[in-house]
């Protein structure tokens, strides 16, 4: 293990810091539009980040999508707001506004160049639907972005787990619940109990957000 040393009035300290010891933290990023985070976000970022042993995962909200099927979506500061109640209970999680702060169009590859320069001492477990996965090769730069992180896919029904892609499976429970369904539901003033944890069901309505 190796450690510095530093001189104070009284004594010598011995600080050992991450970049120095060899030993990586493991977080994973769940990134998204969460246009609202619903309880199948949530159930997934829990299996992978203890099935696969992380140190934390992240819940990253992009700023627009770089699909071709844009979404509208509500401020992004908002939608981070929801997260935060999200997981306000669960200390294995944790947000990151990266995409929110840069602007633009939120591609992963530049994302994730940006967090190694500002965590050397982090691996990053980049988690993602199985239905991504078949658009992998239509991604900015998909060679760059393997080398860099390692890619969590999580099963979906109807969609293959073969890919040319170094990407680890996953196996989660299926949750049919998606952020339009929500939507759609609040719109037609129906009930989202259940489908999204209670704080975010009372913020969408003290916001009157998706009316």
């Amino acid at each position: 293990m190796v450690a510095t040393k530093t001189i104070t009035d009284t004594a010598v300290e011995t600080v050992v810091t991450p970049e120095l010891t060899g030993k990586k933290k493991r977080v994973g990023i769940l990134g998204g539009t969460f246009n609202p985070p619903h309880m199948g976000h949530l159930m997934i970022a829990e299996q992978v980040g203890t099935q696969l042993g992380l140190d934390k995962v992240l819940f990253m909200p992009d700023n627009i999508p770089p699909h071709v099927d844009h979404k509208a979506a509500i401020n992004g500061y908002r939608r981070l707001k929801m997260l935060q109640l999200a997981i306000a209970d669960n200390s294995l999680f944790a947000t990151e506004d990266i995409e929110l702060h840069r602007g633009g169009i939120s591609y992963t590859v530049d994302t994730i160049k940006e967090l190694r320069r500002l965590h050397p001492d982090t691996d990053y477990y980049f988690i993602i639907g199985g239905d991504m996965v078949e658009y992998l090769p239509k991604w900015r730069e998909p060679e760059q972005l393997m080398r860099m992180v390692q890619l969590v896919g999580v099963k979906r029904p109807g969609y293959e787990v073969t890919t040319p892609y170094p990407v680890l499976w996953v196996d989660t429970p299926m949750l049919d619940i998606s952020s339009s369904i929500i939507r759609a539901k609040v719109k037609q003033g129906q009930s989202i109990r259940y489908l999204v944890p209670n704080a975010v069901e009372e913020y969408i309505r003290e916001k009157g957000l998706y009316q």
